[in-house]
């Protein structure tokens, strides 16, 4: 297995959470074989507002240094901002002009070799019943941009430790964090292509449409509405209060 260097922030954060974890959770993890070697993108989704933490706990125990987007202004804020910058973060310009901009330093550290997180649906989930929606286009973007793999990451359990939306923790009786992890999206059919709008929703379609088929695959069920368009969301809590019921 390829040896990646933690920076020594991270570390002592793994020292100390990763027991933790060990302690409060079951693990049922499966697919690792399909995690390439050297620079890749991990593309989730996203079902609670603790599934960073676990995912990353997958991560570390997997030799994967967590490297998540955040907005650049969070590094100006002192404490946040060194921290972010000390287990090396990745920063999303958004007041640049155009989304593959914004992006450029996620893409220099997939190209040197790095693994970043990218979260396709850039949030939690409303689907009432915890399905993926669709996605927007960054994960997508950055694969093409460095020509490396895009893999999908089903996670669910984590909606279980706290409601989407919600701020209850529940953390009894244990809980079991289910990972699975896909092969990597194939996008041969859209390299070398111009990098259009409908090329790249095209291409979000089909990581979501692997992540929903990983989904169904373990619930042993299928969704049984349509996926809910991200881009046409509310800022209400509507959708998914009914999953809470």
């Amino acid at each position: 297995m390829e040896k990646r260097r933690r920076s020594r922030t991270l570390q002592i954060i793994v020292f100390f959470l990763r027991p933790f974890f060990m302690l409060l959770t079951e693990r049922d993890w499966a697919g690792m074989e399909n995690l390439p070697e050297g620079g890749f993108v991990l593309a989730p989704n996203h079902v609670s507002h603790v599934d960073p933490f676990l995912i990353s706990h997958f991560m570390v125990d997997n030799n994967i240094p967590p490297r998540f987007l955040a907005k650049d202004t969070l590094m100006d804020i002192k404490v946040i901002g060194s921290i972010l910058r000390a287990t090396e973060q990745i920063p999303v310009y958004r007041g640049t002009e155009g989304a593959a901009e914004s992006l450029r330093g996620a893409v220099a550290a997939v190209e040197s070799g790095s693994v970043v997180c990218i979260y396709p649906e850039g949030t939690i989930t409303r689907d009432p019943g915890g399905w993926p929606m669709t996605g927007r286009t960054g994960a997508v973007r950055v694969a093409l941009a460095t020509g490396k793999p895009l893999v999908p990451v089903m996670q669910w359990g984590p909606q279980e430790i706290m409601w989407p939306y919600k701020k209850e923790l529940r953390l009894f009786p244990r809980k079991t964090i289910h990972v699975r992890v896909g092969k990597p999206i194939d996008l041969s059919d859209f390299e070398g292509k111009p990098v259009t709008e409908e090329l790249l929703r095209k291409a979000t379609g089909r990581l979501m449409d692997e992540l929903t088929r990983l989904m169904a695959e373990l619930r042993g069920e299928v969704p049984t509405t349509d996926r809910i368009d991200i881009h046409t969301l509310k800022k209400s809590n509507t959708h998914y209060k009914r999953l809470d019921n």
